[in-house]
């Protein structure tokens, strides 16, 4: 029993959610530029190298937030400011599991630990370090990292010959529509974060003002989303797909813009909340059917 709590605990605190996405825009990415020619242990060793990246990076910044996670009520029940895992604790599973990480990408190849690095150093040091209580800019330059998964997937899989255009614009997507995302979570939670002194932008601005921010955000995300079928990455599968999904997105932030409340804010966080995955799926589908053909 304890040792089944001690394990859900570790769990817990990799935020497996978080994980599992950034895992899936890695894979799909190596999926969408190399199709059935990927073998399984190819997948696997990239899963578990972003799985870990992604867990140590959780596991560290759970210690360098867990003064202020102990005061949010969206927070307190996490399992460092609730004690089930001492914070000494957090800090060498992060440690370890960052390491692993790090090791398991070079093991690929270099460029797959250097874009490791990349996103574990953005996410621990550059946003929760320096930038999450110091300015409004924190998730802009923090979300870097989360673009890093699918170049790590597509890192796996390059040659000298491929370009490098399609994963940096898949890239590009993650970070683009990771702002929006927050800021609609912060809004919702203002107080929380005004209370723990963490200037996220749609906390330090106006609320009309904070809302636009969101809506205009969420509109850039669909509409570079759909550019990636007109500059000719994906085909028409993709771009009538993609397009019914954008289009529930752009309905949802124009009611926003006409009707700016919280309430609205929040459905746009909760329709953004499956929309990678499920623009990322659609490029699977579409690049799979694509060579079928």
């Amino acid at each position: 029993m304890g040792l089944n709590n001690s394990i859900k605990n570790y769990y817990d605190l990799s935020k497996p959610q978080i994980m599992y996405l950034l895992v899936f825009t890695a894979i799909a990415t190596m999926i969408v530029n190399k199709g059935f020619s990927n073998s399984i242990i190819d997948l696997a060793i990239v899963a578990i190298a972003v799985g870990f990246g992604s867990a140590g990076s959780s596991a560290l910044t759970g210690y360098i937030d867990r003064d202020i996670d102990q005061i949010m009520d969206r927070t307190k029940n996490r399992v460092v400011p609730t004690g089930k895992i001492k914070p000494v604790n957090s800090v060498i599973y992060g440690l370890i599991i960052s390491s692993l990480s790090l090791i398991i990408a070079y093991t690929i190849n270099p460029l797959c630990a250097i874009f490791m690095f990349i996103g574990i150093f953005d996410n621990v040091v550059i946003y929760s370090l320096l930038l999450k209580r110091r300015h409004s800019s924190n998730i802009i330059l923090g979300g870097i990292s989360g673009g890093m998964p699918v170049l790590i997937g597509y890192s796996a899989i390059t040659t000298p010959e491929t370009s490098w255009l399609t994963a940096l614009l898949m890239s590009a997507l993650v970070i683009i529509w990771i702002p929006a995302h927050i800021w609609s979570l912060a809004l919702y939670f203002k107080e929380e974060y005004q209370k723990v002194n963490v200037p996220m932008l749609t906390v330090v601005t106006k609320e009309k003002l904070s809302i636009r921010y969101i809506a205009i955000a969420s509109i850039i995300t669909v509409i570079f989303t759909l550019a990636l079928y007109f500059i000719g990455v994906f085909g028409i599968i993709y771009l009538i797909l993609a397009g019914i999904i954008g289009g529930i997105m752009l309905i949802l932030n124009i009611q926003l813009l006409v009707t700016p409340t919280r309430k609205r804010a929040w459905t746009i966080f909760k329709y953004s909340s499956p929309y990678l995955y499920i623009i990322f799926m659609v490029m699977i589908i579409d690049s799979l059917i694509r060579i079928t053909i």
